[in-house]
């Protein structure tokens, strides 16, 4: 019995995409993209050209009407550039700020933000963590004022990726009560006086994701700009929290075959005390176990994913996935700079960059912990 393998050619020809746009663009030029911070506007028009923007969007609105088998194949692929800033901003285009704009989103709204953001024309970012709420979402304190047909936006982020290249801030926002009934969506162009840029976060990896502090004083954006109901907003975000976790997943996929193919190679070449460091028995058991937890990790994320996209509540599901990977790359990621020893250490080899960049994997997106109680509560625990 073979593993569940759920590409078929049509899959291996967008891999093959995506493959060929990393080695184009990503591998010749990310090296400048992590001194500058950020990856520049440019990039994404040529994502857009070639449809990857919006692969799991309405063909309407410029997309192809995929699944999250492409969403997968995106995240590996670019993962596996070894530039996890990179892929990261570019799936905050993909997935996080788009997402909810096309499932909850006006007709209006998909025109006016959705379709120019499937072109790579307009870029966005997604306003939910603050100073003191992340993964408590229902505690966020920025406020949304109703006057007639506007609404009066108030308050900060923080942690916010393409922060300080986005055109607009999907933006969670509070609009009634406290707690989790309160919160809403909105869309907030970064026009709009009153909205400012604060500090470029300086953070320990993911150098070319743009990550920023945003303020909003006295923001005065159309009603019309609400995503789907006032108030349910929160709903919203946790629905869209699951397709962020299929992109980490699918991160965590990609570093890790990047990272097996880094020891396969170091180990071949580097020789201690005479011998290939791989005919060593203490590294090929640890690299076979690694191997071995590697392959669970992704049947469990394809577990996941063919539950999304069948349409049933996959939240345990997704959770148990994400909360796995995110824990086992950065396994695997400690393990393989080990095995380099010394060179591991120095910024010239990919691991010392991917043992950077996989750090915050088990907080973005929902901390571990935050994927235990949902595994807890999904369970009847």
């Amino acid at each position: 019995m073979g593993q569940m393998n759920p590409f078929a050619s049509e899959h291996d020809m967008f891999r093959k995409t995506v493959k060929d746009f990393v080695e184009r663009e990503i591998h010749p030029n990310a090296e400048d993209w992590e001194e500058i911070g950020e990856v520049p506007r440019e990039v994404f028009l040529k994502l857009g050209e070639l449809g990857i923007l919006g692969a799991r969007y309405d063909k309407k609105y410029g997309g192809s009407s995929l699944d999250f088998w492409y969403t997968l194949i995106l995240c590996e692929e670019f993962a596996k550039s070894t530039y996890m800033g990179a892929a990261v901003s570019i799936l905050m285009q993909c997935e996080m700020c788009t997402a909810a704009i096309h499932d909850e989103g006006s007709e209006e709204l998909k025109q006016q933000y959705l379709v120019p953001a499937v072109k790579g024309e307009l870029l966005g970012c997604l306003g939910v963590s603050e100073p003191s709420a992340g993964s408590d979402v229902g505690a966020i304190r920025t406020t949304a004022r109703r006057e007639g047909d506007s609404f009066i936006i108030n308050g900060s982020k923080t942690f916010i990726t393409n922060g300080s290249i986005a055109d607009y801030v999907l933006l969670a926002v509070r609009t009634g009560s406290q707690g989790t009934g309160g919160v809403s969506l909105i869309i907030v162009p970064t026009s709009t006086p009153g909205f400012s840029v604060g500090r470029k976060l300086k953070k320990m990896g993911v150098h070319c994701s743009a990550t920023a502090e945003l303020a909003f004083e006295d923001c005065v954006v159309p009603a019309s700009n609400i995503i789907g109901e006032e108030n349910a907003g929160f709903k919203y975000i946790m629905h869209h929290f699951q397709g962020e976790r299929i992109v980490l997943c699918g991160f965590a996929l990609g570093a890790m075959e990047a990272l097996m193919e880094e020891a396969v190679a170091y180990g071949k070449d580097r020789e201690i005390f005479g011998r290939p460091i791989v005919e060593y028995q203490i590294w090929r058991h640890r690299l076979a176990d690694l191997y071995t937890h590697i392959m669970a990790a992704r049947q469990l994320t394809y577990l996941a994913v063919d539950a999304a996209n069948s349409g049933i509540r996959a939240e345990k599901e997704i959770s148990m996935a994400k909360l796995f990977t995110a824990s086992l790359v950065k396994e695997v990621a400690t393990e393989v700079l080990q095995m380099h020893g010394g060179y591991g250490y120095m910024e010239e080899y990919p691991v010392c960059r991917i043992y950077r960049d996989v750090a915050a994997f088990t907080i973005g997106g929902g901390t571990n912990e935050v994927m235990r109680e949902i595994i807890a509560k999904q369970s009847g625990l």
